[in-house]
């Protein structure tokens, strides 16, 4: 590939500074100097970290690095949930709020730090009577309820591994989760309910664990009246099946190696990965990166919109919020249902202050237009974040204008499944660029660079990558070594990501989208991103994805696919009329040769827009693992 031509089309000059307040009162006053800190002596950075969190036993070294495998805290000996949990309490947390809960009709349920304590000391003692062991899988397939999170932990209690599956997954999906996995115990729900209807899960499982003897016990919270059947001796109530026990149970003592989940993520091809996730280091960097990048104070109320079936959820819901001690509100069911003012209800209600949520959420807000978010008051909010994918300027300033008021910073953050936590973000008393992620994270040594490892110029397209290791790095891919070393083989010395990029001359990055995504147009390739942002700023355009067409002369052309906000309808007109704003934008190069108006996009049920698939029905393609997709 020819890396001089990976261009950097997009231009973002625009740089919006925090109140000056805000940057007074951080926990990171001085990026730079916590950076600095940081790359003087790494392991010593870490530890110090390390050292504010219990451990049984102290570690005998930091970092064990043995290229591309790392072992964090070797020696050393913990459990996360007495950091979440028992600690907290010691720390006087017992009658504070752990969890605000709402469903979509407005009803809620108030969960103390002292009643999840008992509550998932209690399920622990049951899974342990069931005789789930240290090592054994326990594959989690519930909705967005507190029942979800306590099982997780107490999966974690016990050191069980939870691999947990999104509600909304086929029972083939989920049945392959299981078998990778061979979990020992499936713990479900009779329903999750989304836009006012209940869908079945049960019967998903009952379908996908049909002939697997391995799997001993069905776990099943039930929630409607009158209560589904429970069929056989391996089907048991969730409250009966923890009715008995006692408010206690001893955790076991984990080696900071042990592991904590599998979390399976698809592929673009072949079956999904399940990327493994170890104790220790995971609980450093994520309890760190809350802190840090979220900026968390003991009086935030803070509301990550995600779903504990992705590793957002995992990271940023029921691990790094609960090891701060933090206050959240979670939500079940649909952003916009019943109307689109659902979300502004509930950060009005709860006086959430700290908000987290994807860009293609802001994007289906923005199309519905600003009237909703000002029916309410967002006054308490202090800080927003996005995440997901590459946020695009104008959805990044609607964000900023209409539910920050102006008075927000926001953290754009960039990770992964296979990260763990947030690597690169603009640290909340730094300047914000629109469109740009930001800077690493202390702790994180990321650059961009060419296909041999050297880094581009400013401004130039090439490579995201990671240079050094950091604690909430996968391990493994799950019985599959190669699939992890993948990662660390492609580009020489570095962890690859699978995305391009461009750093500007302070540093920021900005990311271009997948580096499979990337068009080829006449010999200039060309990021997703660029052409999708230039495409949403056009004011008819709600949502946008683009993809290369194979063209015998140009080598691919661009593909628009378009969702239009509302009071706008398609015509030639209007297509010209986006194509030459978009030549305005970013010149003759990006301009789509055809643009198709659709309804929606085919997106992950985390929100990602699926642009194989799109590429694969224009072309007659297979589409590969299409588990994730929402529909």
């Amino acid at each position: 590939m020819s890396q001089e031509k990976l261009l950097n089309l997009l231009k973002v000059q625009k740089c919006i500074y925090p109140p000056e307040d805000f940057v007074k009162n951080a926990n990171v006053k001085d990026y730079e100097a916590e950076y600095k800190r940081f790359l003087e002596n790494p392991e010593k950075f870490w530890e110090e970290v390390a050292n504010q969190l219990f451990w049984y036993k102290k570690w005998d070294k930091v970092l064990e690095w043995n290229y591309p495998y790392a072992k964090w805290f070797v020696g050393g000996k913990t459990n996360i949930t007495v950091n979440a949990l028992d600690k907290n309490i010691e720390k006087g947390l017992k009658n504070k709020v752990a969890f605000f809960w709402e469903d979509e009709f407005g009803n809620e349920k108030v969960v103390t730090y002292g009643e999840l304590y008992r509550l998932v000391n209690k399920i622990a003692n049951a899974l342990r009577r069931a005789g789930v062991k240290k090592g054994d899988r326990v594959v989690i397939y519930m909705p967005l309820v507190v029942e979800q999170i306590a099982a997780m932990l107490a999966c974690a209690r016990i050191g069980a591994i939870h691999s947990v599956v999104y509600a909304g997954f086929s029972a083939p999906a989920l049945r392959h989760r299981i078998q990778d996995a061979e979990a020992k115990l499936v713990i479900t729900a009779d329903v999750t309910i989304r836009r006012g209807r209940a869908i079945p899960l049960k019967q998903i499982v009952d379908e996908a664990i049909r002939d697997l003897e391995y799997v001993e016990k069905v776990v099943v919270l039930r929630r409607l009246q009158p209560k589904v059947d429970l069929i056989g001796e391996k089907e048991v109530d969730f409250y009966d099946f923890i009715k008995d026990e006692s408010n206690y149970c001893e955790p076991e003592i984990m080696d900071a190696e042990d592991p904590l989940f599998i979390l399976y993520t698809s592929g673009s091809t072949g079956k999904p990965k399940g990327v493994l996730h170890t104790t220790g280091g995971y609980m450093v960097g994520t309890y760190y990166s809350m802190k840090t990048v979220f900026d968390l104070k003991d009086s935030d109320i803070y509301w990550c919109t995600a779903d504990p079936g992705w590793i957002t959820g995992h990271s940023y819901i029921a691990y790094g919020p609960l090891l701060a001690g933090a206050t959240q509100v979670i939500a079940e069911g649909a952003p916009n249902y019943p109307d689109p003012g659902r979300w502004w209800r509930i950060i009005e209600k709860y006086g959430v202050t700290i908000f987290y949520t994807a860009p293609t959420a802001i994007r289906m807000f923005m199309a519905a237009g600003e009237e909703w978010p000002n029916k309410y008051d967002l006054s308490s909010l202090r800080l927003l974040g996005s995440v997901g994918e590459p946020i695009n300027p104008e959805a990044w300033l609607w964000y900023y204008r209409v539910i920050g008021k102006e008075r927000c910073p926001i953290v754009d953050t960039w990770w992964q499944t296979e990260t763990g936590s947030v690597m690169i973000t603009t640290i909340d008393s730094l300047p914000m660029k629109p469109g740009k992620a930001g800077k690493p994270v202390p702790g994180v040594i990321a650059d961009v660079v060419d296909k041999n490892g050297n880094p581009v110029e400013p401004n130039k397209g090439g490579f995201l990558v990671i240079k050094y290791p950091w604690p909430t790095m996968m391990r493994t891919i799950y019985k599959d070594k190669e699939r992890y070393e993948k990662y660390w083989n492609t580009i020489p010395n570095c962890y690859f990501a699978g995305d391009i990029a461009t750093k500007d001359e302070d540093g920021y990055i900005m990311v271009l989208g997948r580096a499979d995504d990337v068009i080829n147009v006449s010999g200039h390739r060309i990021g997703t991103m660029e052409v999708e942002s230039a495409l949403v700023s056009h004011p008819a355009v709600a949502e946008a994805a683009v993809i290369g067409k194979p063209h015998p002369v140009k080598g691919e052309t661009i593909k628009a696919f378009i969702v239009l906000r509302k009071d706008h309808k398609p015509s030639e007109k209007l297509i010209e009329d986006i194509k030459y704003h978009v030549r305005m934008e970013l010149g003759a190069l990006a301009v789509p040769s055809e643009i198709e108006f659709v309804d929606k996009l085919p997106k992950t049920r985390s929100g990602k827009i699926m642009r194989r698939v799109l590429k694969a029905k224009e072309l007659g393609m297979d589409p590969g693992d299409l588990s994730t997709l929402e529909e």
